[in-house]
């Protein structure tokens, strides 16, 4: 059994907030680390020489590999401490970052994919399970909280986006580019930084214990727990087409937008962190709402909104008709991250909160791993417009998995 220090709900003093803003920090880092690579995704293919297919592959490896830890690094931190996991993930992930600065082919490219995977995967779940250990009865707004770190992420991940790719005339205009040498790798180099930053502030503050061993992971007894009951089925297979899609969409949308919108590049990273200035406000505001009425139904409302704005996102051609459609896509599916977190959680026994959490979300991020793949290859055997009909058939199919679990229920939070 992990330590677990006193259970506090407030969320913005006291050691619980020292741990919420440290672990929602630290999100925040690799997120913005991570998603730098779709909007400077066509830099680097050219840069290696490499293709849209053997991209998607590098960026599916490393969502394969942060899906296989999941479960572990969950079902440790239970029987152990949350801190034992959430350290070294944070180690390897600054590792990971440093051999992304340094990457000249694309085996190194897969090698640094693999780190990030490894080192998020560790992080991911304890972290998570640890802000559940301090917020019960808010948890769905802590986590909110927590997830809107993505966002912030992905916001600076555009900003840096557009200054790398818009490099040659708007930085050679302010005499900047032949003094610092801005190329897709030079913004790796901070996030690093910063992560081990956070490191030494979340040893610094932390008051559990490190201690690990030897422990039967139990996956077996773990997974028919999880799929119990139809509707704890029917939600699994809905959260994991829902992380398909976001997988697929999120890792080639600034390639969508220059392929098969005509955008220049620095437009396609400025519309890239519209996506996450939305989920900034929404992620929060739908912990909160569904700490109040039924998750599944707050979910199931984000996916079907997400489906007529993906579809507007197709069908608009200017600049301005496509960023006002992926705003309203970004509210949909950003909504429903918090949803899956809180549903996951309030369903798992304290003694195994941790192992339950990863064990659903390695279904869900393995599935999610097959995205950029399916994407990459439709995009370059057919056409993006095919692909996103594809992904827009995922969400129709888990929203009415969702809504099915809604009726009948007496628990106004399931």
């Amino acid at each position: 059994m992990p330590t677990v220090t006193a259970r506090t709900e407030r969320l913005f003093s006291g050691y619980g907030g020292r741990m919420l803003a440290t672990l929602s920090v630290a999100w925040a880092t690799l997120q913005l680390g991570r998603f730098l690579l779709p909007p400077l995704l066509p830099s680097i293919i050219a840069d290696l020489c490499t293709t849209t297919v053997v991209a998607g592959v590098a960026l599916g490896t490393l969502q394969a590999v942060y899906a296989v830890t999941q479960f572990p690094s969950g079902r440790l931190s239970d029987r152990f401490t949350r801190p034992s996991l959430v350290v070294p993930g944070l180690v390897v992930l600054t590792a990971g970052f440093l051999v992304v600065s340094g990457t000249t082919t694309v085996w190194l490219l897969g090698a640094a994919a693999v780190l990030l995977g490894l080192g998020k995967g560790l992080f991911a779940v304890p972290s998570r399970a640890q802000l559940s250990d301090l917020f019960v009865q808010r948890r769905g707004q802590a986590l909110g909280l927590y997830a809107a770190g993505t966002d912030i992420g992905g916001i600076l991940a555009s900003v840096g986006g557009v200054i790398v790719t818009g490099g040659g005339a708007t930085m050679a205009l302010i005499g900047l580019e032949p003094v610092l040498g801005i190329d897709w790798r030079t913004p790796f180099v901070p996030v690093a930084g910063v992560l081990a930053l956070v490191s030494l502030a979340y040893v610094a503050w932390n008051r559990d214990p490190y201690r690990l061993g030897r422990t039967d992971v139990e996956l077996v007894a773990t997974v028919r727990r999880l799929a119990t009951t139809r509707r704890q089925r029917e939600a699994l297979v809905a959260f994991a087409l829902f992380f398909f899609v976001v997988g697929a969409w999120v890792n080639f949308l600034p390639a969508y937008l220059t392929d098969g919108k005509g955008f220049a590049e620095p437009v396609a990273a400025g519309l890239y962190a519209v996506v996450f200035v939305v989920g900034v406000v929404v992620k929060p505001t739908a912990g909160t709402l569904s700490d109040r009425v039924p998750r599944r139904a707050v979910g199931a409302g984000g996916l079907l909104l997400g489906v007529a704005a993906l579809a507007a996102v197709v069908a608009a051609e200017s600049i301005v008709a496509v960023g006002l459609a992926i705003a309203v896509y970004a509210v949909g599916y950003k909504a429903v991250f918090p949803v899956a977190d809180a549903t996951l959680l309030d369903a798992a026994p304290d003694d195994n909160l941790g192992a339950d959490l990863g064990a659903a979300r390695a279904l869900f991020l393995g599935v999610g791993a097959l995205g950029p793949v399916y994407m990459g290859w439709l995009a370059a055997v057919a056409s993006y417009r095919l692909a996103f009909v594809g992904l827009g058939g995922c969400l129709i199919v888990a929203a009415g998995l969702l809504l099915r679990g809604v009726v009948g229920s007496t628990d106004h939070l399931l």
